[in-house]
């Protein structure tokens, strides 16, 4: 280590009343520190703004970590088959790993990327809270948020796509269509991109003058199983909706069952839009109508941008939002003559 560095590991440890050993193995994630030590000394880590500089002897392995909160089938396969696509480029390779059901990620999980020390951090439907930020950042280990959980803080790199606008388009498709009891299933109204295709909806309705019933709005998971639950209870309302706007493709397809189980006709009898574009959307029956989100280019951009952090330069921008665009197949219709 250079001596700027060694000067500034002395000063915590000189503040910390701890040896220089012990700083530097909290700096490299190494376990065989007390809790209350390593709490006092990361505190003074980012009290004092430290950074370790570039060329010292923990150079970054040629890795990057990619974390999900959720590991879900064909959503995860997108985002993974954009960010490999990159590291190949880069001559890179890419750790995957899940912290389900925690939407932050936990000391287990810093801990082992401190270790690993990879060239950069891609967190996909993640919070990061100040304290994550400051272990990642004191050790010089860039990270981007990719369809961020949260609102990022403001400097925090972060890439995602125009949920608001998503959500705006498919309503007005199910409104164009002359659709009036448009029913929609959100997401887990903890995630920002779940709100805001809701709010898109909402403001579809608004500005067609349509009023919108509470009993049409249910929160779903993105899943086949939430998309089911929440289909049976939609089409079982005294006057179910003619069209239902899902929150995912996943929650769409179990829409699809709900409606097939109750003998209700896609889409001569109810018209339904998903959300993703997954691959899974055009094999369907019938193929569905969806918005799609660039999912593997949103994760192309984030591998790209994470590895020019990871080469000391600065990115062109640290948030930016890719445009979503409705997809039109077979599952929307006008609907039933006398709604």
């Amino acid at each position: 280590m250079g001596r700027a560095e060694r000067a500034t590991i002395a000063m915590i440890a000189r503040e910390a009343g701890v040896s220089v050993p012990t700083v530097s193995r909290v700096l490299n994630g190494r376990n065989d520190v007390a809790a209350a030590t390593r709490s006092r000394v990361e505190a003074l880590l980012t009290e004092h703004g430290y950074q370790r500089r570039s060329g010292t002897s923990a150079t970054p392995a040629p890795v990057l970590d990619l974390v999900f909160h959720e590991l879900d089938g064909a959503w995860a396969i997108e985002v993974i088959r954009g960010v490999t696509r990159v590291a190949r480029e880069e001559g890179l390779m890419v750790v995957v790993t899940e912290s389900a059901p925690r939407t932050t990620p936990g000391q287990e999980w810093v801990d082992a990327v401190l270790a690993r020390r990879p060239i950069g951090v891609i967190l996909v439907v993640f919070d990061l809270s100040p304290k994550r930020r400051a272990q990642l950042t004191t050790r010089s280990i860039p990270f981007v948020l990719l369809d961020p959980a949260g609102e990022p803080a403001e400097g925090v790199p972060a890439i995602g796509s125009a949920n608001w606008n998503g959500g705006l388009a498919a309503a007005r498709h199910l409104l164009e269509l002359g659709h009036r009891r448009i029913g929609v299933i959100g997401g887990p109204d903890t995630l920002l991109c779940s709100r805001a295709r809701l709010d898109g909806y909402r403001a579809a309705m608004d500005m067609a003058g349509i009023p919108i019933d509470p009993a049409l709005v249910r929160t779903g998971d993105f899943h086949i199983e939430g998309g089911y639950r929440n289909g049976l209870a939609l089409l079982g309302l005294p006057n179910p909706p003619t069209a239902v706007f899902a929150g995912s493709d996943l929650q769409a397809l179990g829409v699809y069952e709900a409606a097939r189980e109750l003998g209700v006709r896609v889409p001569r009898d109810l018209s339904v839009v998903g959300y993703d574009d997954l691959p899974v959307a055009r094999w369907a029956g019938p193929p569905l109508t969806t918005v799609h989100q660039p999912l593997a280019e949103m994760a192309e951009m984030a591998a790209r941008m994470v590895i020019t952090m990871g080469r000391g330069e600065e990115p062109v921008t640290r948030r930016f939002d890719l445009a979503t665009s409705l997809v039109v197949r077979q599952s929307t219709a006008p609907p039933p003559q006398g709604d």
